[in-house]
């Protein structure tokens, strides 16, 4: 795929330093018997960086991952959240920390949020590398924020679009896919 004109909205740096802030922000939240789950496809990148980050701070957390869905192919949520990986850790008893990329709509958070308190975790705290307030269609709010979004399509630092552009290494916005 051509590269398109890409907008870049946060760059290398300033998502470095965020990631190490909210690293901090996480560590004085003094999560018990941490177990980071990342949402699978879009937050890897940033789930690696702030799990590092994490460790720079003293925390030691396992680490999962999920894939839940309820985008696929599609630029705008369906409204309906698939599993597609499960955690296969028990964790029940636990602090969970949720890393999502983004947090729009807040289908694919509350859901995963639901399943693991459901599944007896002690506490689930959802971080999000953007936010975007307006989008919300279910109540959830993340507990750790890097950036809040404007109400565009990005891409980049493991967000797609049709599975490409995640490996650019900043956020950006296309020029014309709203």
């Amino acid at each position: 795929m051509h590269p398109p004109n890409i907008t870049i909205l946060f760059d290398e740096s300033r998502i470095s330093a965020r990631n190490h802030a909210l690293a901090a922000e996480i560590a004085a939240a003094a999560p018990e018997r941490l177990l980071a789950v990342a949402v699978l496809k879009g937050s890897f990148m940033f789930a690696a960086d702030l799990l590092r980050a994490l460790h720079s701070t003293g925390l030691e957390p396992e680490v999962e991952f999920v894939h839940i869905s309820s985008y696929r192919e599609a630029t705008v949520s369906s409204g309906q959240v698939e599993i597609l990986k499960d955690v296969e850790s028990d964790v029940r008893d636990r602090d969970v920390l949720l890393i999502d990329d983004i947090l729009e709509s807040g289908r694919t958070l509350a859901f995963a949020k639901d399943l693991l308190m459901a599944r007896g975790a002690r506490r689930v705290l959802v971080c999000v590398l953007l936010e975007k307030p307006g989008k919300r269609a279910v109540q959830i709010e993340a507990d750790f924020v890097g950036f809040t979004c404007p109400d565009l399509f990005v891409v980049g630092y493991g967000m797609d679009v049709a599975h490409a552009f995640r490996q650019l290494p900043f956020i950006g916005h296309i020029q014309g896919l709203e």
